[in-house]
């Protein structure tokens, strides 16, 4: 695996994007200059788990984001690391996107 602009390897600096929510993502986004690889995955973190952060505010639904934050924190940190570009639905589009 090819070395991001960080210093990291891009799957562990993929991988780490994920690991405090949408504000590793923003990190990530923002110190990231050369790997497309990182960016997309720090733009596909500060989109679903910055959305998850809000709507976890409606009482109703706050059981049902909290376990699916968890379950696409889990997975998208473990694709990251095994160097797959996993896209979300939707969120995978617009993170692939406005990464560029």
């Amino acid at each position: 695996m090819a070395k991001s602009s960080t210093g990291l390897e891009e799957n562990v600096a993929g991988l780490l994007c994920y690991l405090v929510g949408w504000i590793s993502g923003l990190v990530f986004f923002l110190i990231e200059k050369d790997s497309q690889f990182v960016k997309f995955h720090a733009m596909q973190s500060i989109i679903t788990f910055g959305a998850c952060a809000i709507l976890a505010f409606i009482p109703v639904v706050q059981w049902f984001i909290g376990i699916l934050a968890l379950v696409l924190w889990i997975l998208l940190m473990i694709k990251a690391y095994k160097g797959e570009k996993f896209k979300l639905p939707v969120i995978g589009d617009l993170a692939e996107k406005w990464s560029a």
